[in-house]
């Protein structure tokens, strides 16, 4: 059996989880999530605890269930604390700023990049070379923040570009001169 499909979801106080039929509403205290669930996943929700079952041992089934309690798991995590992805702008010149609800990057092109809000994504700027994605959704936060980071992926050679906070980028020996 999925070890991850069969761990218990522990709802938190202020959290309301409604399933009907395959459609899951999760409210908590910074918004609502809504997804439709693959019909073959049954949710039992009782005192405080969310149990995903599946109906046989089928290996689509079992693959079903780590990622359907994955799922709902992120989903009850988004409503109550929110999720954020930390970019780093690496490189002479780079630098980000805000203003109303748009991100203008400066990444070297010979113009600026501008970049809209998404609903139910929240981006700030604290520093220049920082950018900080929030939301409730960590499907959302997490292509939104690869989408921003693929207008300029860090190279290996000098190690510029916009990078996740904390990541490690392989640096590569450049060439030598003719001795």
């Amino acid at each position: 059996m999925s070890r991850t499909g069969r761990k218990p979801i522990p709802v938190p106080a202020g959290v309301e989880v409604t399933v009907n039929g395959t459609h899951l509403v999760v409210k908590g205290p910074k918004g609502q999530l809504e997804r439709h669930l693959h019909p073959d996943m049954k949710l039992v929700v009782n005192d405080g605890v969310i149990v995903v079952e599946r109906p046989s041992d089928e290996k689509k089934h079992k693959a079903l269930h780590g990622t359907t309690r994955s799922v709902v798991a992120n989903m009850v995590e988004g409503v109550t604390n929110g999720f954020a992805k930390n970019l780093e702008l690496v490189g002479v010149g780079y630098r980000a700023n805000k203003a109303g609800n748009k991100v203008t990057l400066s990444l070297g092109f010979s113009h600026p990049v501008e970049l809209p809000e998404v609903p139910g994504i929240e981006v700030e700027v604290p520093a220049q070379t920082k950018l900080i994605v929030r939301g409730i959704d960590k499907e959302l936060v997490g292509s939104y923040a690869a989408k921003v980071r693929e207008l300029r992926p860090p190279e290996p050679y000098k190690g510029k570009g916009i990078r996740y906070e904390g990541e490690n980028v392989r640096r590569k020996v450049g060439k030598t001169g003719k001795k």
